[in-house]
């Protein structure tokens, strides 16, 4: 999805909204992961540093957050956004990426949620 392809919704008041247009029949929908990881007890801060590293370079990744979760010390939130299924999964193959499991697997408690998501678009989000 290009900047071409943005619209700009009006809003009550006079307010315009911009947002990512839907893909384009044919073009392959984006792909979507929200979860919620456990971190050892006090482990929380060495966890989100490792699976902080290297995610700048992940292709197809359009968005990557990690953000440690207001209500519980040990959990992290992370929010990914990719151009496709297929990018996600060719990720986990990535070198870089295995080393960030290999070092943080012995900090992870508990996954206790994982959603798969179709992200429609968003602030921050175009295609690459």
């Amino acid at each position: 999805m290009t900047a071409t392809r943005r619209q700009t919704l009006h809003a009550g008041f006079g307010l315009a909204v911009t947002a990512t247009a839907l893909p384009a029949f044919g073009e392959t929908p984006m792909y979507g992961l929200i979860g919620r990881m456990k971190a050892a007890p006090g482990k929380r801060a060495e966890l989100a540093a490792i699976l902080l590293e290297g995610t700048g370079d992940m292709p197809g990744c359009l968005s990557y957050v990690i953000a440690e979760d207001m209500q519980d010390a040990d959990a992290l939130w992370i929010t990914e956004v990719w151009d496709n299924a297929d990018s996600h999964r060719a990720s986990l193959s990535l070198p870089s990426v295995q080393a960030a499991i290999a070092r943080g697997r012995p900090l992870i408690a508990d996954f206790d949620n994982r959603n798969e998501t179709r992200p429609l678009g968003g602030t921050g989000l175009s295609r690459r």
